[in-house]
Order: structure tokens, then C-alpha cells, then sequence
């Protein structure tokens, strides 16, 4: 195995393994000293107008062609594993098939659109690192939380709390449907063609795709040591080498190396040297390798993904005898979206659905939206935890700048929605008992008791809320005793304001 390709291999595994973890570990602790692989993916870069960052990776583009692809980005990394699996089963398996330019551009166009017109959603389904979040975030994190509270119950048998429990759940059925069926075509196309996805629909892999024609260092095939054996199109999983006519296509390659380590003569090098015409050095030793038919058409074929979700529920009593029902959500009349998002047309133009911030959200508070214009991206609600005002953990994970870095104080003093009471929920009213759940929880003081009527000296009391002083954190919609509608909910602001 060449160098070349043992580095990048190397570097490749251990990104993806990194930006695995960075959606697997509910801790945090990944990311204190990882997050950055998130923040240099290239359209949470562009989208958070990093211009840095974005300006690096077409620079390295322009000098060594797709390495972004190769080595940086986790979805191209889960394809290349999917197809080495499947290479353990048939050897010398792929071969030379044209560039699908009009679906490539196409793709492109609508994504470009979509951004423009801000259809969140579309925009989220073609994103290629978002599509990789949303699959470990949906289909293989809670996996590793099992194992998580497995570990917890062990050690917890054992006097050991080096673990805790955490809750698993469905955030969202259509999101975990979306999870399953990127999955299923990322893995077919990847365990029959290698790269198909990459070349054919990415629309990242488009535009650096052109920028890597005019690479300075690229894979050169030597046409006086070539002997049209064709192995090194049968070991390309971007099936972009014609062994016939000694070209490869440099807008689909991503520098994998795997034809510099197969070819047997050292015909095939990387570097700068410019193709030598192949008119000048005819070959009598020349066989066609067929086009793969199955790899141009893989659109016409349909693949319909069911997901059945059973969600086994733990039941809450209240002193063994009466069955607590689980909240539901109120209808908001705007949704809530997290501090640091500024408003909700920066955070819908800015996010790309990754779902990063809600698998570190600590208070299972986030999840996704079923909004078809915001399908996929993060909105919060409160039946299973509030905002902890000293919490800032999915303004520190963001990569696409849709939730700015907040501090704790500043949290603390922007309000992302108000309280809302509803009278005919509240227990104080309706089952004649007292409770101050609101007040007691609310952590800006911004709910009271006062009796219903001041003139009774027994009237119940009820509570009334301060809008100015109440910064939405949920705490009292998630701590109100009533069910399955809380008497107190949050509505969100479209524009978050500091109090």
C-alpha cells in the first residue's frame, strides 16, 4: 500500500470516528475538543458565512482535488466503509460509467434554490453532512445509550456511579423515517457502485467537483508504462477511470489512491504532469470494460422505506394507584426556537438540520420539527425537561452559525417566548387544590399566586405572569401538574428580545 494512501486512510478513519462521536456522546465531552470537525464541514461553514473556512477548503480542492470528499466529509467516509464491506465479497467489481452531468447540475440548481427560497427542508435532505447526522443521531444513538444505561445498571449494582441513565425515545417519526430511508439508498448504492451518491446527487460533491478539474495535483495515468489491463477502473468506487482511452474524469474522483496502489506497472501517479495524448500510443492489448447500466439508472428504481417505531413507555403512577397521563404538546401559535438563534428567519436560513444540537441537548428539549418548510430542523418544547438557563450546550455545538454562542448571562436575559396561562386546565381551579408549581420553578420570578378574588379571604389563588421578566425557559409548562395539557405554556417569540 502506497503512503499516500495509508495517511488517508488514516486521516479519514479518524474524522469519521470523531464526528461519529460527536453525535453519539450526550456528555458534552466530545466536544470541548472536537467540535471544530463540525464547524469546518463545508455548508455549515458557508451557511455560518465562515468565509475562512470556506475559502480553505476550495484552496485545498484547487491544489489536491476532492480531498474534502475523501477524508473530511463523514458521509463519503460511511460510504467508502459500506463498499470495502462489500468488496471483501467480490474483488475488481466496479467499471468506467459516464458522468450523470444533467442530474449532477440539476441537483445543484434546485439545491441552490431551495437555500435561496428558504425551503428549509429540501435543503436539509441534500445536505451531505446533515444526512450522516440525522442517520447516527436517529438510528445509532440509541443504540450506544442502551449500552450507556446497561453500563449504568451494572455498575449501579456494583455501588459504581461512573454512569447515568439517560431516556431514549423517538423525537420525531417523520425524522426517523427520513433517517431509515437515507440509509437504506446510501447503503445500496455504496454496496453496488462506491460512490454513486457522492457523484450523481451531493450537491458539494458537484461544486467541488468542478473546482477539482483544474486541480494542480491529481491522479496521472503514464500512457507508455499503461498496458490497458483495465484493473485500475475495476478498483475505482467513483467509477470515473476509462481504461480505453487512458482519461479519468477528474470532477467525480476523490482521490482515494486505490488505482495508484492496484496498478501493477507504476502507471498511474499523483502529481502535476500533464496526459500525454493517447493518439500517440495505440495498444493492441485494449478491452472495453461495460457500463454499468445499473448505475445510470438507479433513479428509476423506487425505494420505499417503512418504519414501524414501538415505543415502550415506562408507566408513572401516583402512589401506586392512578396512572399519570404523559403530557402533550399545546399548540403554539409560533414555535419556540432556542437562545442564540437571534429570530427565526436567521435561524431557518442558517440551519441545516444536522441534528447535532438536539442530541446534546441535556433536557430532551429540542427535537425536530414536522413543519414542511422546517422539516428536520430543531424546535423546542417542554413535556420532557425545560431550558435550564445555565445550560448553553446547543449554542456551542452549531456548526452553520443558525444558533450564535451564547453565555450563561446572556441566556439568562433573552427571552425566547412568554408564558401563557389557560384557566380551564388549572388544577387550582378545576380539582380545588393548592399549588404553586409555576411560581416556585420559575427562575426569573416572573409568576405569582394571588387570589382569584381579593375580597374572599379563602379564594383560591392563581397565578399571574410578568411578561417582561419571563425569558420562556418552560420551566413551568414542564413542572405543571395538570394533564395531559399543562395550564401554563410557552409561546414562542418570532424575534427574541433581551429583558
Amino acid at each position: 500500500m502506497n503512503m499516500l494512501r495509508k495517511i488517508r486512510l488514516f486521516t479519514a478513519i479518524l474524522c469519521f470516528t470523531l464526528i461519529t462521536l460527536l453525535f453519539l456522546d450526550f456528555t458534552g465531552t466530545t466536544h470541548r475538543w472536537f467540535g471544530w470537525l463540525a464547524k469546518i464541514q463545508f455548508l455549515p461553514a458557508l451557511f455560518a458565512l465562515n468565509g475562512g473556512i470556506v475559502i480553505s477548503l476550495i484552496i485545498l480542492t484547487f491544489l489536491f482535488g476532492r480531498f474534502y470528499c475523501s477524508i473530511i466529509c463523514p458521509l463519503g467516509v460511511f460510504q467508502d466503509s459500506i463498499s470495502w464491506i462489500s468488496g471483501k465479497r467480490k474483488k475488481n467489481r466496479f467499471s468506467f460509467s459516464p458522468a450523470i452531468n444533467w442530474l449532477r447540475y440539476s441537483v445543484l440548481i434546485i439545491f441552490i434554490v431551495s437555500v435561496i427560497a428558504g425551503i428549509g427542508s429540501l435543503t436539509a435532505l441534500l445536505a451531505p453532512y446533515s444526512s450522516y447526522g440525522r442517520i447516527v443521531s436517529n438510528l445509532f444513538a440509541p443504540i450506544y445509550q442502551w449500552g450507556n444505561n446497561f453500563l449504568a445498571f451494572l455498575a449501579e449494582r456494583a455501588d459504581n456511579y461512573a454512569f447515568y441513565s439517560v431516556d431514549v425515545w423517538i423525537k420525531s417519526a417523520i425524522t426517523f423515517a427520513i433517517a431509515i430511508s437515507t440509509f437504506i439508498v446510501i447503503f445500496i448504492l455504496a454496496w453496488r457502485n462506491g460512490r454513486t451518491y457522492c457523484n450523481t446527487i451531493c450537491p458539494v460533491g458537484t461544486v467541488l467537483g468542478f473546482i477539482s478539474k483544474y486541480s494542480i495535483f491529481k491522479p496521472v495515468i503514464d500512457i507508455e508504462k499503461c498496458n490497458s489491463c483495465g484493473l485500475c477502473a475495476k478498483n475505482c468506487k467513483a467509477s470515473c477511470i476509462d481504461p480505453k482511452k487512458h482519461k479519468i474524469d477528474y470532477s467525480r474522483c476523490v482521490n482515494c489512491m486505490n488505482c495508484i496502489d492496484k496498478c501493477h506497472k507504476g502507471a498511474i501517479s499523483y502529481s502535476r504532469i500533464v496526459q500525454k495524448d493517447v493518439s500517440q500510443f495505440p495498444h493492441t492489448n485494449t478491452s472495453e470494460t461495460p457500463t454499468n447500466n445499473a448505475r445510470r439508472n438507479f433513479l428509476s428504481a423506487t425505494i420505499l422505506a417503512t418504519a414501524a417505531t414501538l415505543k415502550a413507555q415506562e408507566k408513572k403512577v401516583d402512589g401506586g394507584l392512578a396512572v399519570i397521563e404523559d403530557k402533550q404538546i399545546p399548540h403554539r401559535a409560533f414555535p419556540i426556537i432556542p437562545p442564540g438563534a437571534l429570530s427565526a428567519q436567521n435561524f431557518t436560513q442558517h440551519c441545516t438540520a444536522c441534528q447535532l444540537c438536539v442530541s446534546v441537548c441535556p433536557n430532551n428539549v429540542l427535537r425536530p420539527s414536522t413543519d414542511l418548510m422546517k422539516l428536520m430542523q430543531p424546535e423546542m418544547s417542554y413535556e420532557r425537561g425545560y431550558c435550564r438557563p445555565e445550560c448553553t450546550k446547543c449554542s456551542d455545538v452549531c456548526p452553520a452559525g443558525a444558533i450564535q454562542p451564547i453565555t450563561v448571562a446572556e441566556k439568562s436575559a433573552t427571552q425566547i417566548g412568554h408564558a401563557v396561562w389557560i384557566k380551564d386546565n388549572c388544577v387550582v381551579l378545576t380539582d380545588n387544590v393548592d399549588c404553586n408549581n409555576c411560581e416556585r420553578h420559575c427562575p426569573t420570578g416572573a409568576i405569582q399566586m394571588v387570589p382569584q378574588d381579593p375580597d374572599i379571604i379563602d379564594s383560591p389563588k392563581i397565578p399571574i405572569i410578568n411578561t417582561e421578566r419571563c425569558i420562556g425557559c418552560g420551566a413551568c409548562e414542564n413542572l405543571c401538574p395538570a394533564r395531559p395539557f399543562s395550564a401554563i405554556y410557552i409561546e414562542g417569540n418570532e424575534m427574541h428580545r433581551t429583558i
